[in-house]
């Protein structure tokens, strides 16, 4: 236990944090232990979830013009790479890629996907980076290290953009802005606003994964922090902010209770929540102008025939 609480130090400091801000609050990040990515994965695949459907139709369908796009000899760097589902549409078709560098949050996860990759394409130059994607990444990675002439491109797919604030998205983007460097081309997946009723039913899936998914930041948190949350006194709620245009998941306490992680002891009422997740949605100018305040110009739309999704391109 005390060795997995001093690898944990920064998480145990940032979850500190959150549960005695006001509101409580928790990063998404923290959902991505092995079992959280296991139900990220599951839940990409619900019928009430259209973003991971809907974006790989339009990789699929403009792959062809996607690829042209992106250049020729990139090297290709994923942020979040978790399963490397969508990643392997490009490396299918991408004839002249140099190397694929997945980063990744959870180092069980990143093991088990290149693993798999690397029995899938087995003459590609594959080197994973194990890093929090929303600080600045420094590519060390041998790939990056062998080819500093070749074209950098970062996917960063999923609409996982949404889950920064505005400033947040403006500074994310602006480190990944200056980790491609001059030239260097984001292809990115953003989640559109489209009718709440189809915005809350994908948060709120009649399987209960989503809500298994939630909770399951707090059996991470007792597991790995030594924390004493009981789960079942918190349900899963997740509803559209019109105001602030974003998708909000919270995990609602059912009593009054008090928690305890290590010597810290945090008191909750009935009906208080813990803020786990946002997912903001834009409109296509909206997400331009940001993207342009971060450093990037516009190259490519890319999108459905609901334009319930869109795969955009920028360059540095």
């Amino acid at each position: 236990m005390t060795k997995r609480i001093v690898k944990n130090s920064r998480m145990l400091e940032e979850v500190l944090e959150g549960l005695h801000s006001i509101p409580k609050k928790l990063s998404p990040k923290h959902f991505y232990d092995k079992r959280g990515a296991e139900l990220f994965d599951q839940l990409c695949t619900l019928e009430e979830y259209y973003p991971t459907r809907t974006e790989i139709s339009i990789l699929e369908t403009y792959m062809g013009d996607i690829s042209a796009s992106l250049g020729r000899r990139p090297i290709l760097y994923e942020f979040g790479s978790g399963s490397s589902t969508k990643i392997q549409i490009l490396l299918n078709n991408i004839k002249d890629i140099v190397g694929y560098v997945p980063i990744d949050i959870c180092p069980e996860y990143l093991k088990t996907s290149v693993e798999e990759l690397r029995r899938k394409f087995p003459n590609l130059a594959i080197s994973p980076i194990c890093a929090d994607f929303s600080e600045k990444v420094e590519l060390v990675d041998s790939i990056t290290r062998a080819h500093r002439d070749c074209g950098r491109v970062v996917f960063f797919p999923g609409s996982t953009i949404g889950n920064f604030t505005s400033e947040e998205a403006v500074n994310f983007l602006h480190n990944a802005a200056s980790t491609l460097g001059a030239r260097g081309k984001l292809l990115i997946g953003v989640d559109m606003i489209k009718d709440v009723a189809v915005l809350e039913r994908a948060y709120n899936d009649s399987g209960g994964v989503t809500a298994e998914f939630n909770l399951n930041i707090l059996h991470r948190i007792n597991r790995e922090l030594g924390a004493d949350f009981n789960p079942s006194s918190f349900h899963h709620r997740a509803f559209f902010n019109r105001h602030l245009s974003r998708i909000e998941m919270h995990l609602v306490c059912s009593e009054t209770c008090q928690i305890s992680i290590r010597e810290h002891v945090i008191s909750f009422k009935a009906g208080e929540s813990i803020h786990t997740e946002s997912s903001y949605k834009y409109e296509f100018q909206s997400f331009v102008a940001l993207a342009e305040r971060s450093g990037f110009r516009f190259l490519r739309r890319w999108t459905d025939t609901l334009e319930y999704f869109n795969v955009l391109l920028f360059e540095v």
